[in-house]
């Protein structure tokens, strides 16, 4: 059953204690929360120390069920789960996404390999099954098979229980038709699928009738037409369409978040490929940017997010035509998105009223005013709205609480927990610390906000050693509390470990992260173009610095991926600040990342971007961390600047290489063993006054 926070319980007492980086990443982590479409049941992946499960809860009671009793041995990814509308059938993807030679994330290095199939399993028990190598499937309607996007080619597959898991039949293909068919959607009676079909330069919507065994193409055109959504009554199909390439363009230049759209989006009959634009994006100021999360709602609403200013917002149409509005204005964006099953209220997260922040809120998809239903210390995100539409579905956290499930009126009220209903007896809940929003101000003159942890009982004098955090993506951002993506929760507990034991911790949001509009995600002469944003590194270490409690002799860092990069900056360039640092499957030469192209004046720019151009000043000691299947920053990234320490012969480096871990570690042993290592190694070098 869910409970309310007040009775949410916890390990430890008033009274302060010691506790280890395992204690305070002791709690389960949730992700991929779903909700089923005709019944007021949800599910969702809790990762318990390596024990990756699929859960479900449902009315009346929600008491949180583990359907999959996977154990901490079995290491695998689960990527996603999925609810069959009548609630029956939790579907989930097993096993990492293979890379380009097909090899899926092998993690324990087992002999036998790995693969990524899709499993399911019934939410009143029983054992899951394997119903297809694969991922990405679409259920049908009736819950009673699934579509499976492969190699090109669309395949239906049963749901059908099966006691024996291993052996599956084959999938049945569905057609054959030119290009790479993909993006599937059903009909809402079942009888019918409509599809993408990539032709390069082009793409194409088709409509395959089942047991006709006919296709039709929609409107066909020498543009790019995606994102097919169906009525609710199955007669017709909205979809996005954007212009064909010419010789010259860039195919992926189209879906890039910078830059403004260029896009129409049109409606179509389904029976016979007729179709009228309904709108286009105006070539005028104001423009739209960012295009995204387009559908069609129950209700024949078209929505879509978009900028047209600085913030991201949710903007509705009729399906019969008219003028995008705005649904949710304010100086803020909108993340996660969730809609009732009627389509006629949208649940979203905001950093409305508080930028730094999260928060659940409903509107209209007709528009009107927006309500807002989790308040105060609260972080939420991630919003489902279950089938009966009295109550919303979130990830909830605080400074202190760990991410759990958790749901709350959608009139407005108490927020009850979900799952965990008790946190590990380990917990140190009443040891941590709140971390306070400070504001530095960059030498250009930007504002960055960061998030400052303070040791308890911290004071004037005490000269404590400090450490600088920076996130990865860029396009991220960290907040006053557990966070709602798995290794950025792990990395506030990390920071909070390292305030436990006496550091002062500074989370900095370097501009090209989210949360504070587009001008400050797309500030110029960042990345490889510049590096811009290592300002608002050195502005928050002077910041550090001018703190009374704070020694400023004795300052480290540490970050994964764009952290990672940050932080061997900060080494690289200035050794005379960061007297150690900790680099996580780091970026360190822009010029030679793969997907990336230059000519000899820009690659020389991101050269000078990069660590790697100011490896002659580098003189203090580094840890580097780096799984070597990394599918995100080239394993290469660390080999080249490894070498180039090792040749300068003045720089202590350590290495933690993991073989077979992806970016981010799939072993809980590995990421614990990282994690540590991280702490030690820093400690060992400014722990203490030398």
């Amino acid at each position: 059953m869910a409970v309310a926070l007040a009775v949410w319980t916890a390990g430890g007492s008033a009274a302060s204690r010691t506790f280890s980086l395992a204690d305070v990443l002791s709690p389960a982590y949730p992700s991929g929360l779903v909700a089923a479409k005709s019944v007021d049941r949800i599910a969702w992946i809790s990762n318990d120390r390596g024990a990756r499960n699929v859960w479900t809860a449902a009315a009346p009671d929600f008491r949180p069920v583990n359907l999959t009793g996977f154990g901490r041995d079995e290491v695998f990814e689960i990527d996603e789960v999925f609810l069959t509308d009548d609630g029956r059938t939790a579907v989930f993807i097993k096993g990492g996404t293979p890379n380009a030679a097909g090899w899926v994330t092998n993690s324990d290095s087992d002999p036998d390999g790995r693969e990524q199939a899709v499993w399911a399993v019934r939410t009143d028990g029983g054992r899951p099954w394997k119903v297809a190598v694969g991922s990405d499937p679409v259920l049908a309607p009736d819950g009673l098979s699934a579509l499976l996007p492969k190699d090109g080619l669309l395949y239906r597959i049963p749901l059908t229980p099966r006691r024996d898991s291993g052996q599956v039949p084959a999938p049945e293909l569905l057609f054959r038709a030119g290009g790479r068919n993909g993006s599937p959607r059903w009909s809402p009676d079942g009888t019918r699928i409509a599809f993408v079909s990539n032709r390069e330069d082009h793409n194409l919507i088709g409509v395959f009738d089942i047991a006709r065994r006919k296709i039709t193409w929609i409107a066909p055109s020498v543009d790019r037409d995606s994102d097919p959504r169906w009525s609710a009554d199955g007669t017709r199909i909205a979809f996005v369409r954007r212009p064909g390439l010419a010789f010259d363009a860039d195919a992926a230049s189209q879906f890039r978040a910078r830059g403004p759209a260029d896009l129409a989006i049109w409606v179509a009959e389904a029976a016979t490929g007729r179709a009228r634009e309904l709108w286009r994006t105006p070539k005028e100021s104001p423009r739209f940017h960012a295009f995204r999360n387009f559908e069609l709602a129950t209700n024949d609403r078209i929505l879509f997010t978009a900028e047209r200013e600085e913030w991201n917002h949710v903007f509705s149409m009729p399906s019969t035509g008219g003028s995008p509005e705005d649904i949710t204005p304010g100086e803020a964006f909108v993340e996660h998105l969730g809609l009732s099953s009627d389509g006629a209220t949208l649940y979203f997260s905001s950093n409305l009223g508080d930028l730094h922040g999260r928060q659940i809120w409903k509107v209209g998809t007709a528009g009107g005013k927006a309500l807002q239903l989790t308040k105060g210390e609260a972080i939420g995100t991630l919003p489902v709205a279950l089938a009966s539409g009295n109550r919303a579905v979130f990830l909830y956290a605080t400074a202190v609480h760990p991410t759990s499930v958790a749901m709350v009126p959608t009139a407005g009220g108490k927020v009850e927990v979900v799952a965990p209903l008790e946190l590990p007896v380990e917990f140190p809940l009443k040891e941590l610390v709140t971390p306070r929003l400070v504001i530095v101000k960059a030498a250009d003159g930007l504002e960055v906000p960061c998030q400052l942890f303070l040791p308890k009982g911290a004071k004037a004098g005490d000269k404590l050693p400090a450490v600088v955090y920076t996130h990865g993506g860029p396009i991220r951002q960290m907040l006053l509390g557990w966070h709602y993506m798995e290794f950025y929760s792990e990395a506030y507990g990390i920071n909070q470990y390292f305030a436990s034991r006496g550091y002062v911790v500074i989370s900095i949001n370097y501009r090209s992260g989210i949360g504070y509009g587009r001008s400050f995600r797309e500030a110029p002469n960042c990345g490889l173009e510049g590096a811009a944003e290592y300002q608002d590194v050195l502005a928050g270490v002077d910041y550090l610095q001018s703190r009374p409690e704070v020694d400023p002799e004795r300052i480290g860092a540490w970050g994964l991926s764009y952290g990672g990069l940050l932080t061997a900056m900060g080494l690289a360039r200035n050794s005379d600040i960061f007297k150690v640092g900790v680099d996580m499957a780091g970026v360190h030469d822009w010029s030679q990342m793969r997907w990336t192209r230059f000519d000899e004046p820009r690659r020389k720019v991101a050269r000078e971007s990069s660590p790697v151009a100011s490896v002659a000043t580098w003189t203090s000691p580094v840890l580097f961390i780096h799984g070597d299947d990394d599918r995100n920053v080239p394993f290469q990234q660390t080999t080249d600047i490894v070498q180039k320490l090792r040749a300068k012969g003045n720089v202590h480096v350590e290495l933690m290489i993991a073989p077979d871990e992806p970016h981010e570690f799939l072993l809980h042993a590995n990421r614990m063993e990282a994690y540590e290592r991280t702490f030690e190694f820093i400690d060992r070098h400014i722990g203490k006054k030398k």
